[in-house]
């Protein structure tokens, strides 16, 4: 299970790497037209403080695991995660976009499970 864990949480880890990266390099006009619209709904400055957010998601649920110094941040960065892809279900459902909350979901429950998992059982 922990190996699942790891896995689960690498690939949770690319995910919000590259979306926060994403969200900060980039002007809010070109992530709308890349598919982003719910971008539409929030300020210039709102999209990349969701950008940071992920980016410090990302870098929480791999870097103290791998240092062994704090490792608490590790299932407090899944729970984060947890936070805000059901604020981003909500935004999705508000915008009546249904298919895109999709993924938000899958992510959702990914990180939840590495939340339970390093909170719990598999704690370091």
């Amino acid at each position: 299970m922990v190996v699942v864990l790891w896995v689960v949480t690498i690939l949770l880890a690319a995910a919000f790497l590259g979306a926060g990266l994403m969200k900060l390099t980039q002007p809010k006009e070109k992530l709308a037209e890349s598919g982003l619209t719910w971008v539409e709904d929030f300020s210039a400055g709102a999209v990349k403080a969701i950008g940071a957010a992920e980016l410090l998601a990302a870098i929480g649920l791999i870097l103290p695991a791998v240092l062994d110094i704090a490792t608490v941040l590790v299932p407090l960065a899944a729970l984060g995660l947890v936070l805000m892809m059901a604020g981003a279900v909500i935004v999705h459902l508000r915008r009546k976009e249904a298919p895109k909350a999709v993924p938000a979901v899958v992510l959702l429950i990914l990180a939840a499970f590495v939340a339970w998992g390093r909170f719990g059982p598999y704690a370091f």
